[in-house]
C-alpha cells in the first residue's frame, strides 16, 4: 500500500508538535523529532504491535528511542496512537510533575518501555528487550501456540553510538544472533557540538558488520518513505542477526535551521516555527493543533493493534487449556510475583556450621532457588568461577547454531562488559519475565554506574552479584580493592546495597532483593570465609540492621557489615580483658532497608546514652548517620595476603578495640549521649 496526502500530514503533524511544545517549554531537542518523524510515521503506522488501551500487553512490540533528547517524538506518536497522553500533557513537556518529562521515564508515561537519557543506554536496554524475547519464546512456545514474537525497534542517534556502552551490548547482540532486534540509526551528522566531523569519523556499518549484524542503508530519510519500509521489511526476514538501519536524515527538517546543531537543543524562534507551519499547511496562529484525518490514520493502527492483542487472547486462552502449568507461570511472571512457598529454599546455618565465603554462600543460594525461581536469569561479565554465580546443571543462553546453549537456557556469558551487562539487565527486567542478575567484582560495578542508575530511577528489580568486596581480596592490590564503592552506591536512592556477614544475612539480602519489585539490589560479597555469627537469623537480618549481640551496661556499641562484624565480634572479648569495657554488636547489612524500619525499632538498635563506633574496610562517607565515630579506610588498600592488609590498616581485634576505648574515653563526659537516629529532619523529604 502506497503513501498518501494523509501520510505525509501526519509527519508534519509530529513536526510541528515538537515545535510546538519545545516552544511552549522553551526548553528541549526539536532536531530529532523533526528529522525523524518520516521514520516513526513508518515504524508505528506500519509495523509496530500495540495496544494503547494495554500498553503492557505481553506479545507488543517493544519500541525504544535511545536519543531520549528526542521524546517530544515520542510523546507526539503516544498522543497521536491513543494512548493516554493528552495535549495538554504535550503542552506540560518538562514541566514539574507532567508525565512529559526532558527524557522518557518509563514508571511516569504509559507506552514508554525503557527509561532513556544518558546516550547509548538505550539501544542497549533494547539488546536487554531482546534477549528476554528469545528466552521467553523459549521457554513458553508451543508447536502450534507462537505466544511471543515479539520484535524491538530501537532508534538511536550518532552519541548512542560514541558512547561505549552500546558497543559492549551489540558486540552480545551480534554473538547471540538476535535477529529481533531492528535499530534505526538517526544519521543526521550533528551532536551539540556540531557536525560529527570533528570527532566521529569511523565507518559504523563496517563496525557493527564486524560485531555480526546486518546492515543496510536508506539515502533519503525525509521523503523515501517506500524505501523505510522496504528496510525494515528486510531487516524482518533475517532471522539470524539484528538489523541497523543507517538512515541518512536532516535535523531539524523543515526549520530555517535545519541540517545545523541551532536545533538540536534549542527550541525554535517564533518566526521559524510561523514559516515552519505555513510550510506545512498548518495555521501558524494554532498552537498544538491535530487534523481529524491524522487522528483517523493513527486510530486504525492502534485499532488494528487492539485486534492483534485479542487474537493473542484467546490464542492463550486456548494454550492455557492445553499446557496450564506453562500457562499460570507466565500470568504470574506478569504480575511480578514469585512463586508461592519460593522462601523455604532459603539456607540457615548455626554456629557450627563453618565458616564460608560470602560469594559461596552466594552460590549456595543460588542453587536452591534455581528451580524454584524459574524467571531467575542472569550471568557474570567473565569471571563466573570467581563470582559463582552458575548454578549446577544449568543451561547457557546461548544461539542454537554455536552448540552453546539454547536461548531457553537461563545462564548468560556477558563477557567483560560491565556496562553493558548493567544496560541489558535494565531490558531484561523491563520486558516483564526475567527477574535478571549479574555478576562482577564490586569494584568494577563502577563501571557499571550509569547502568545501575538508571535501574533506580527505573525501579526495576535486578541483582549484582559483586564478590571481592573489600581489601580481603588480598594479593590483587588497590586496583580490585574497592574503598569508595559501597558510599557511592548508598548515595543512590532506591537501590539497595546488601553487605552480608555470614549465612543468614546472605539469604536475607536474597529475600529482600528479590521481593523488592521495584528496586535493584548490590550485593557485597567476601572472597575470604566468614564464620556463621551467634544471634544471626535470616528474620533480624532482613530489616536491614539489628543487635547482633547485647550486654546489659555496654559502653560502646560497634557497628559493622560483612567481614568486619565477626572481627567486631572478638573485639569485644580484646575490649573486656585489655580495657575492661563492655560492647554491643550491631551488623547493619543494609543501609537502605534499616532507614525502613520504624524509628521506635531504630533506636532500639542504636539507642541514645551509648557512643557508637563503626567499623568497615572501606571510606567512612555515609557512617556519620548511624555512628558517632567511624573506624574504615579512607585511602586505597595495599596489595598483599589479607590478613597482612587487614593488619596493616589495623582492622584486627586489637585494632577495633584500641579505637573502641577511645571512643568510650572522648565520649565519657558528654551528658545525654543522644543517637544519630535522632535527628530533626528524619522524617521531613
Amino acid at each position: 500500500m502506497g503513501y498518501t496526502d494523509t501520510d505525509k500530514l501526519a509527519i508534519n503533524t509530529i513536526r510541528v508538535l515538537a515545535a510546538d511544545a519545545t516552544a511552549h517549554a522553551n526548553s528541549g531537542h526539536p532536531g530529532a523529532p523533526m528529522g525523524m518523524a518520516p521514520i516513526a510515521h513508518v515504524l508505528f503506522n506500519r509495523f509496530l504491535r500495540f495496544n494503547p488501551k494495554n500498553p503492557k500487553w505481553a506479545n507488543r512490540d517493544r519500541f525504544v528511542l535511545s536519543n531520549g533528547h528526542g521524546c517530544m517524538l515520542q510523546y507526539a506518536l503516544l498522543h497521536l496512537y491513543g494512548y493516554a497522553v493528552s495535549l495538554d500533557d504535550l503542552k506540560a513537556f518538562r514541566t514539574v510533575d507532567s508525565i512529559t518529562p526532558g527524557h522518557p521515564e518509563a514508571h511516569d508515561t504509559p507506552g514508554i518501555e525503557v527509561t532513556t537519557g544518558p546516550l547509548g543506554q538505550g539501544i542497549s536496554n533494547a539488546v536487554g528487550l531482546a534477549i528476554a524475547q528469545a528466552h521467553t519464546a523459549a521457554v513458553f512456545n508451543k508447536p502450534g501456540f507462537n505466544l511471543i514474537d515479539n520484535y524491538t525497534y530501537c532508534f538511536l542517534g550518532d552519541g548512542c553510538l560514541m558512547e561505549g556502552v552500546s558497543s559492549e551490548a551489540s558486540s552480545l547482540a551480534g554473538h547471540l544472533q538476535l535477529g529481533n532486534l531492528i535499530a534505526i540509526w538517526d544519521d543526521n551528522h550533528i551532536t551539540i557540538d556540531g557536525d560529527t566531523n570533528q570527532a566521529f569519523t569511523e565507518d559504523v556499518l563496517k563496525r557493527y558488520e564486524a560485531y555480526g549484524w546486518q546492515v543496510l542503508t536508506v539515502e533519503d530519510g525525509q521523503d523515501d518513505l517506500t524505501g523505510m519500509e522496504a528496510a525494515i521489511k528486510q531487516a524482518q526476514e533475517v532471522k539470524d542477526k539484528p538489523t541497523l538501519i543507517k538512515l541518512k536524515t536532516i535535523i531539524g527538517f523543515g526549520s530555517k535551521k535545519q541540517g545545523t546543531h541551532d536545533v538540536h537543543g534549542s527550541p525554535l524562534k517564533a518566526d521559524d516555527i510561523k514559516q515552519l507551519k505555513e510550510r506545512f499547511g498548518f495555521n501558524p496562529e494554532e498552537s498544538f493543533a491535530v487534523p481529524q484525518s491524522v487522528y483517523e490514520i493513527c486510530g486504525k493502527a492502534a485499532a488494528s493493534g487492539a485486534a492483534h492483542e485479542e487474537e493473542w487472547n484467546q490464542l492463550f486462552a486456548k494454550y492455557g487449556e492445553q499446557y496450564k502449568a506453562e500457562h499460570d507461570d507466565l500470568v504470574r511472571r506478569l504480575k511480578g510475583d514469585l512463586p508461592e512457598g519460593w522462601e523455604k529454599n532459603l539456607p540457615t546455618y548455626t554456629p557450627a556450621d563453618a565458616a564460608v565465603a560470602s560469594r559461596k554462600l552466594s552460590e549456595i543460594v543460588i542453587n536452591k532457588i534455581f528451580d524454584a525461581i524459574p524467571e531467575f536469569v542472569g550471568g557474570s561479565a567473565d569471571l563466573t568461577g570467581s563470582n559463582l554465580t552458575r548454578s549446577k546443571g544449568a543451561i547457557d543462553f546461548q544461539p542454537p547454531a554455536t552448540g552453546l546453549g539454547t536461548y531457553a537456557g537461563r545462564y548468560i556469558r556477558f563477557g567483560v562488559r560491565e556496562h553493558g551487562m548493567g544496560a541489558i539487565m535494565n531490558g531484561l527486567a523491563a520486558y516483564g519475565t526475567i527477574i535478571p542478575y549479574g555478576g562482577t567484582f564490586l569494584n568494577f560495578v563502577s563501571y557499571a554506574a550509569g547502568s545501575v542508575r538508571l535501574s533506580a530511577l527505573s525501579r526495576v528489580r535486578g541483582i549484582w552479584v559483586a564478590t571481592h568486596d573489600s581489601i580481603g581480596l588480598g594479593e590483587d592490590g588497590p586496583t580490585h580493592q574497592p574503598i569508595e564503592t559501597l558510599a557511592h552506591f548508598r548515595a543512590l536512592p532506591n537501590c539497595m546495597v546488601w553487605r552480608p556477614a555470614d549465612g543468614n544475612e546472605t539469604s536475607a539480602a536474597y529475600y529482600v532483593s528479590l521481593v523488592s519489585k521495584h528496586t535493584p539490589s548490590i550485593l557485597a560479597l567476601s572472597r575470604q570465609n566468614l564464620p556463621q555469627l551467634e544471634g544471626s537469623l535470616v528474620d533480624k537480618a532482613i530489616k536491614g540492621g539489628y543487635v547482633l549481640q547485647e550486654v546489659e551496661g555496654a559502653n560502646v556499641t560497634l557497628v559493622s557489615t560483612g567481614s568486619e562484624v565477626g572481627i567486631c565480634v572478638q573485639a569485644v572479648k580484646v575490649l573486656a580483658e585489655q580495657y575492661g569495657l563492655k560492647a554491643r554488636v550491631v551488623s547493619m547489612p543494609c543501609f537502605e532497608v534499616f532507614d525502613t524500619q520504624s524509628k521506635e525499632y531504630r533506636l532500639s538498635v542504636l539507642p541514645d546514652g551509648i557512643p557508637s563506633m563503626s567499623v568497615e574496610v572501606m571510606s567512612t562517607m555515609g557512617w556519620e548517620r548511624y555512628t558517632h565515630e567511624q573506624f574504615g579506610l579512607n585511602r586505597f588498600g595495599a596489595s598483599g595476603p589479607y590478613l597482612d592488609v587487614y593488619k596493616k590498616f589495623e582492622f584486627t581485634p586489637e585494632g577495633i578495640a584500641k579505637r573502641a576505648a577511645a571512643t568510650v574515653d572522648f565520649w565519657k563526659d558528654v551528658p545525654n549521649i543522644r543517637s544519630p537516629i535522632n535527628r530533626a529532619f528524619q522524617h521531613i523529604l
